[in-house]
């Protein structure tokens, strides 16, 4: 009998993968979980300094709401050193599970919450306390469904299968996006009393839905066959630290890279609706959305190009393109030009942050072994994007009291995109390591040949 080779996936005695189940759970999931997670970002800059905060200074108002959007972040590091742990001890599939359930009822919570003037400063506290539950659940949610994907996927489409988790995440943010739309439109007294509950209300279908996709779901093979062999690690986090902490800083340094969402997402609408500019709200809605809509689309064909010609240079290309063209759509929202900020808008959001954005859950997740992908991958990214999600809180302040110091905005965005390129250079390329090896320092790569040449 000749020996299986892992590099073709599971052998015929064994449950064969799910690539297509997995990244349709991936993608449905994630977009249901996002849509409640950027619903509060369109909120936090166009409702809630008016609803939670004081509005005798609105500039602080302001201020204050955008770091509110900043703490789901925060919360994200602590989120991911639990559901990692369990990820990785317990499997992918009760992690999934698991944040849908949490995501959709918090954010229907908040739909509920009473105003500033009804309850005082207990409002803003309550509504902190269930962003904070949003920020845990985010931090497993693409770890696991990210490694639900990859773990099904052909070793030769990981990056594709992979992007779709990334591709829900987009889709949620258009939904979000466009929910908000009529909502904005409202009359300024119904939009501030009712209107914006909306949104987060229709979050309860994420708890049934997520439920429903989910549960049938088979475990990835790949630790499937892990737990039967060598046995899942007792503590992840221990091994994840003790071997692998080089990985983690990398992804650490490369998921900074989502500073470019949350500055496009939130602050650079409030700046455009702001009375320095003055542009609609559902003007600036729509350049939102379409860009996500180009990024439906953009994404899993920069994912096939990195299955073809490597992570590294895709990554690169996201991440060095942003540095450039940032600037170039915060300088189109301050001429004021609608057609302007439209076109630059999906060029920078849709077309080339979609580089670095769709390649990056098989970029980080090929640097780590089964038995703590998900732990890697969940600490890495949330640090990250901690600091990304603060980045709109920073970048208020940068802006000045007026919030019109667009400049100094762009160069800061331009500066945080150096520490996902640095990451990028200095990573191993992993497209063509087989599945089983990765996260191995001399995994074997084979070659067009056939023959085997060394990572």
């Amino acid at each position: 009998m000749t020996a299986h080779d892992p590099s073709a996936g599971p052998p015929p005695d064994e449950p064969r993968a799910q690539p297509r189940k997995a990244a349709l759970a991936a993608w449905i999931g994630s977009a249901l979980e996002y849509y409640d997670f950027f619903i509060y970002g369109s909120a936090a800059a166009l409702i809630f300094p008016k609803v939670f905060f004081d509005e005798s200074d609105p500039a602080n108002a302001t201020l204050l709401s955008l770091a509110t959007f900043g703490v789901a972040y925060a919360a994200r590091p602590v989120g991911a050193l639990f559901l990692g742990h369990v990820g990785d001890r317990l499997g992918r599939k009760k992690i999934m599970v698991f944040t849908l359930m949490l995501m959709g009822i918090s954010t229907f919570l908040i739909g509920c919450l009473p105003t500033r003037d009804q309850i005082g400063g207990a409002a803003p506290v309550l509504l902190v306390l269930l962003r904070i539950l949003q920020g845990v659940s985010a931090a497993g949610e693409q770890a696991s469904a990210n490694s639900m994907s990859l773990e099904h996927a052909p070793r030769n489409r990981r990056g594709y299968f992979t992007s779709f988790t990334i591709n829900g995440t987009q889709a949620g943010q258009l939904i979000a996006t466009l929910a908000f739309i009529p909502v904005a439109a409202l009359p300024e007294e119904q939009l501030l009393s009712w209107g914006w509950r909306i949104p987060f209300w229709l979050s309860v279908a994420v708890a049934v839905t997520g439920y429903v996709i989910r549960r049938t779901l088979e475990e990835t093979p790949v630790f499937t066959r892990q737990a039967a062999t060598e046995g899942v690690a007792k503590m992840p986090l221990a091994v994840l630290l003790r071997d692998h902490w080089a990985d983690v800083l990398r992804v650490v340094a490369a998921a900074v890279i989502a500073t470019v969402s949350t500055i496009f997402t939130v602050w650079a609408l409030s700046y455009a609706t702001s009375d320095a500019v003055g542009m609609s709200r559902t003007g600036m809605l729509w350049v939102g959305a379409l860009a996500n809509v180009v990024a439906l689309f953009t994404i899993p064909l920069w994912a096939r190009l990195s299955d073809r010609v490597g992570r590294r240079p895709v990554f690169l290309v996201g991440a060095v393109g942003s540095a450039v063209a940032m600037p170039l759509y915060l300088w189109a929202i301050s001429t004021g030009s609608y057609p302007l900020t439209l076109i630059l808008g999906v060029l920078v959001f849709g077309v080339v942050y979609s580089a670095a954005n769709g390649i990056w859950p098989a970029f980080y997740a090929e640097m780590f072994p089964t038995r703590v992908r998900l732990s890697g991958m969940a600490i890495g990214t949330q640090t990250g994007f901690a600091i990304a999600g603060f980045a709109v809180a920073f970048a208020s302040q940068i802006a000045g009291p007026d919030g019109d110091d667009w400049a100094g905005v762009a160069l800061f965005a331009a500066l945080l995109c150096v520490p996902p390129v640095v990451a990028a250079l200095s990573a191993r390329e992993t497209a063509q390591v087989p599945t089983e090896q990765l996260g191995e320092r001399h995994a074997e790569v084979p070659a067009k040949a056939g023959a085997s040449v060394k990572a």
